[in-house]
């Protein structure tokens, strides 16, 4: 297949990138500055500017662009970024693909497991409605762009749990305060964190490109945990304490807003489409997911 990658730069777009390469795809990455070899093209999503050519012949358009929710604090203007940086990139390429004859038959375009908010201890599963904050409304927005695309195209939107790495990602932070034995859950640690390994996150995408799903589909582990057992796995599998709990009021006091809504809040999110189509995960346990963040794998 030919893929078109928009956001191939990232955590997840590099992975992801040189996993559809390992799985014999030709990957052609949309990139801001001038390319640096054929298989780049320069786009300006903040201008809407994309050249149809581009998408044309494609088998299929992956879009994974966004500014970084976690990178800085959420000022009023960081918020607008977030919320512009998804749309303005997803409008464009669902723009640009209005513009072909034949546009892509499949479209893949992130959303988050924040589209549900927080939701405490319901179980939810795709059909769950939206919830509330920020970043529920971000996803929400986010998805409706990309139901732009033309009639036709297979439209998935993938809402992705807290990946798992080895470096970067959600654990940026905290993984190396763990490794050095001063981390700790956050808050109460009671609240569900929905997650899922980098190599799962490509597997689950490479499977999307072939698989007859269309809509949300919710992209985590099978197996769900709290904040509380997520820590203690990566303490054990790295054998180290995490004794050192970060209490909620100095997670507000340090992070506003950021920290109920991207740490605090709870999603116990369940991945029904995948189950059901049939999907393979390499690491579906937490102890296996763990033993792999800690290089034992």
């Amino acid at each position: 297949m030919r893929i078109v990658i928009a956001g191939a730069s990232g955590l997840i777009g590099t992975h992801m990138s040189a996993a559809f390469r390992d799985a014999g795809h030709d990957v052609v990455s949309l990139v801001r500055r001038g390319p640096a070899s054929s298989t780049e093209v320069r786009w300006n999503p903040a201008a809407g500017e994309l050249d149809p050519k581009a998408l044309a012949g494609a088998d299929a358009v992956v879009n994974l662009s966004g500014a970084g929710i976690g990178d800085r604090p959420w000022t009023r203007r960081r918020i607008d970024e977030l919320l512009s940086s998804r749309l303005d990139s997803t409008r464009t390429l669902t723009r640009a693909m209005r513009q072909l004859d034949s546009p892509p038959p499949v479209f893949i375009s992130q959303s988050g497991a924040n589209y549900y908010g927080d939701a405490g201890n319901t179980v939810l599963r795709e059909n769950a409605p939206q919830g509330a904050g920020t970043l529920a409304r971000i996803c929400g927005e986010w998805e409706t762009a990309a139901a732009t695309a033309p009639p036709g195209v297979r439209v998935v939107l993938p809402r992705t749990a807290v990946v798992l790495s080895r470096s970067g990602g959600a654990l940026g932070r905290l993984l190396p305060l763990i490794r050095l034995g001063v981390g700790g859950p956050l808050g109460n640690g009671r609240q569900y964190w929905p997650w899922i390994t980098l190599p799962d996150v490509s597997a689950a995408f490479l499977f999307l490109l072939n698989s007859p799903l269309s809509g949300p589909v919710n992209l985590c582990a099978p197996e769900e945990t709290d904040m509380n057992a997520l820590v203690a796995a990566l303490a054990k599998a790295l054998h180290r304490p995490a004794a050192l709990r970060v209490p909620a009021p100095v997670l507000r006091l340090v992070m506003r807003d950021l920290a109920d809504e991207l740490l605090l809040a709870s999603q116990r999110m369940e991945p029904d489409l995948l189950s059901s189509a049939g999907f393979t995960w390499q690491h579906p346990t937490l102890a296996q997911a763990a033993q792999w963040v800690a290089g034992k794998e």
